[in-house]
């Protein structure tokens, strides 16, 4: 591969997906590297100071600080892009950087927001405390309920925000009917594809407008730093998103964007089998009598649905066993191999309590809306042998009593 090959999308644009996650957005220095170099530093000199007047005034290429640009995030940026079919991707500081950047910038006073009621609890508290603060109301949905959606639109609703699947209950939302209804209206849609990312679902297929990024999730995929992404048009992207994370500064660190770089190139591998895991363990739980949340299964009321838009399902479902908090604890407290712990999408299995951590700011009355039992645990099964997690997991129960 040439130095610039990976930049260049009349080249990158026909590769195939696995090729994409290795080689997109890869731009060589004149060393000639084989992997992506990292810079790691905050400016740049110029040869004459006619050069820096015509950088900022965007008459010349070439960076002029890293809170605007840096070669190793531009590669990761080009490269989510290209992952995910989209013209343009700006990388935030971390996934609820991206969301609330996403929003933010597009956003004014007056604004109205349509957002699902199954979401990450910041999310749903970025709506509530963040939006309200500057006059921007929004109204919760069931995102499961198409007519819901419709029923929701005020004349001045300017976003649909949704996840799809949703943590922890897994909703899943209907990409081809909820952004063919915003398109219809003049509506942006923004969808946080994390539980998915653009190994198994890609919104922009759909119609969504932007699709968002917890980085930190399965893209980086082993637990080690923070990363977002917002990915849209090049309008959108440029236009208006740039220049609000350009003046407001959430920018991920070079460091970081590098490892998620890095990451990338697995993801698809790790993503698959993961599923492929999670479908395995989610059936020896609901063989237990325990209740599962999992779009995998034949049980799971968006089966079909979720079979339509996602090419697997995913490494997270959640379980909920009776007795509440007590047992749920009980649960967490027994397992030997399974991690206690809030992060998902990381190659080793993680599990958590959703009302106590994750979701603990919503209180009881937003837990209970959203479908967030006391007795619920959500499970991210990693790359370990199944067979394991299920011996983990059955003991766990012995030992509860479940």
């Amino acid at each position: 591969m040439k130095k610039t090959t990976g930049i260049d999308r009349s080249q990158t644009s026909s590769w195939r997906p696995a090729t994409r996650a290795v080689r997109s957005g890869t731009w060589r220095s004149d060393h000639g590297e084989t992997s992506e170099a990292l810079y790691l530093n905050s400016g740049y000199s110029y040869d004459s100071a006619q050069e820096v007047a015509d950088r900022f005034a965007g008459e010349a290429e070439g960076m002029v600080y890293s809170r605007f640009q840096n070669p190793t995030i531009a590669m990761l940026e080009e490269r989510i892009a290209a992952m995910e079919g989209a013209e343009a991707c700006k990388v935030q500081a971390s996934g609820m950087a991206a969301m609330t950047t996403a929003l933010l910038c597009q956003l004014s006073a007056g604004d109205h927001v349509v957002a699902a009621k199954a979401a990450f609890g910041s999310c749903r508290w970025i709506l509530s405390n963040v939006l309200a603060r500057f006059g921007i109301t929004h109204t919760i949905v069931d995102g499961r309920d198409n007519a819901a959606w419709e029923a929701a639109i005020q004349p001045n609703t300017k976003v649909f925000f949704f996840e799809t699947p949703a943590n922890p209950t897994l909703d899943v939302v209907d990409l081809t009917f909820v952004c063919g209804l915003a398109k219809a209206h003049g509506i942006m849609t923004l969808v946080d594809n994390a539980f998915a990312t653009s190994a198994l679902q890609r919104p922009l297929e759909f119609g969504a407008d932007l699709v968002a990024y917890s980085a930190t999730k399965l893209m980086d995929g082993q637990g080690r730093v923070l990363a977002g992404a917002v990915c849209g048009s090049n309008e959108f992207i440029h236009e208006v998103l740039s220049p609000f994370q350009r003046n407001t500064g959430p920018v991920c660190s070079s460091f970081n964007a590098w490892v998620v770089l890095k990451g990338l190139e697995t993801l698809s591998l790790r993503a698959f089998k993961q599923s492929e895991n999670a479908l395995e363990v989610a059936k020896f739980v609901e063989e237990r009598g325990v209740k599962v949340l999992y779009p995998g299964l034949p049980s799971f009321g968006q089966h079909e649905l979720a079979a339509r838009q996602m090419d697997a399902f995913g490494p997270i479902f959640s379980f909920v066993v009776e007795g509440g908090r007590e047992k749920a604890f009980a649960v967490l407290d027994a397992m030997q191999l399974v991690d206690i712990s809030n992060n998902i999408g990381d190659s080793k299995s993680l599990a958590c309590h959703p009302a106590s951590s994750t979701h603990h700011s919503m209180g009881p009355e937003g837990r209970a809306d959203m479908g967030v039992d006391e007795g619920m645990i959500r499970i991210n099964i990693g790359l370990e042998d199944p067979r394991d997690l299920i011996e983990d997991l059955g003991q766990a129960f012995d030992t509860a009593g479940i």
